[in-house]
């Protein structure tokens, strides 16, 4: 695999800390995807079910926009694939693509970094309108750790479903 995944430190500031398990989850999910085709990418899991790891990338770039751009900086912008701000359209990948949804995913990625970076601490405080509270970047990073953790074990079972490929 020629995606590299960062070594999480043990011992570290928090927010080296939640810097780098954030990018060790990114990374996974993005392993989990590395050489399949777009057609294996949007290989259904079993049905009903609808997820694909395609669905799952572009479901990751709608929750790093979600959370860093518009709650954290703010930013007055839809979503990705939505602009009634349905999560779950992010998830129909039947006719996307790598580059697609990858372009998606990595722009977010990057903008999401750089907000965290330009942050004075993990107490800046954003609003989260959904539900109508405000949260702390610290939160938001904590958050994104879970989403990635859940949805790369949702990945291990799409992957080895897709090509027999288990591990991270």
């Amino acid at each position: 695999m020629s995606v590299e995944r960062p070594e999480p430190p043990l011992i570290a500031s928090e927010r080296e800390t939640l810097r780098v398990y954030l990018d060790f989850h990114r990374s996974t999910l993005a392993m989990k995807c590395e050489g399949l085709t777009d057609d294996q990418l949007r290989q259904r899991s079993m049905p009903p079910s609808t997820l694909t790891l395609l669905g799952l990338v572009r479901h990751m770039a709608e929750v790093e926009r979600t959370w860093f751009r518009r709650a954290i900086a703010g930013e007055d912008i839809p979503l990705v694939w939505s602009d009634e701000f349905d999560f779950q359209a992010a998830y129909d990948a039947s006719n996307s693509t790598r580059s697609e949804a990858f372009g998606a995913w990595e722009a977010e990625v990057a903008r999401s970094r750089q907000i965290e970076a330009d942050a004075e601490s993990l107490d800046v405080l954003g609003y989260q309108p959904r539900w109508e509270e405000h949260v702390s970047l610290r939160f938001v990073m904590l958050h994104l750790i879970h989403e990635y953790a859940r949805h790369n074990g949702h990945a291990d079972f799409l992957r080895e479903g897709v090509d027999g490929t288990v591990g991270a």
